[in-house]
């Protein structure tokens, strides 16, 4: 019989399992798109979904459960404020899994796991404000470096 079998175990413990879905769930809510394997997609559709139904909720014992679970205190204040905004009209179904062929290199079956009605520009906007940081940032010390050897050299 199959009772109380409702998840995949895929050959993990259950902290390595928790670990996973966590940074993946913490991934899409980021990102509001990411390209996984098919079985890690369809598992991950439950804790995207359970963690936008919280915000909606939006009372406090709702936010230290997502905390708990998510353990990144960004993506649950965007969890809080803008999504849970944008599905408020929503009864389920927050998320959408795309297959996206088979990988490369072992031949797995591959999906695309969104948000509906996400935001197209959140994808790698963050990596995008990093990477534009560390090239100013880059450029002011250059800039700096440049000024005391031209004042090394006036001596």
């Amino acid at each position: 019989m199959r009772h109380g079998m409702a998840h995949r175990k895929f050959s993990m413990t259950k902290s390595q399992r928790r670990a996973l879905f966590s940074n993946l769930t913490n991934a899409l809510l980021t990102h509001e798109q990411i390209k996984i394997t098919l079985p890690r997609a369809k598992e991950l559709r439950t804790f995207a979904d359970n963690m936008i139904t919280f915000a909606k909720k939006g009372d406090l014992n709702s936010r230290r459960l997502a905390l708990a679970f998510l353990r990144d205190n960004e993506v649950v204040s965007k969890l809080f404020s803008t999504l849970a905004e944008r599905y408020k009209s929503r009864n389920g179904g927050y998320t959408r899994v795309l297959k996206a062929g088979l990988r490369y290199g072992d031949c797995a079956p591959m999906a695309i796991v969104e948000l509906v009605d996400r935001d197209v520009n959140a994808k790698g906007a963050k990596d995008l404000a990093r990477v534009k940081a560390e090239k100013a940032a880059a450029a002011e010390a250059q800039k700096e470096a440049g000024a005391a050897q031209v004042a090394a050299e006036s001596k």
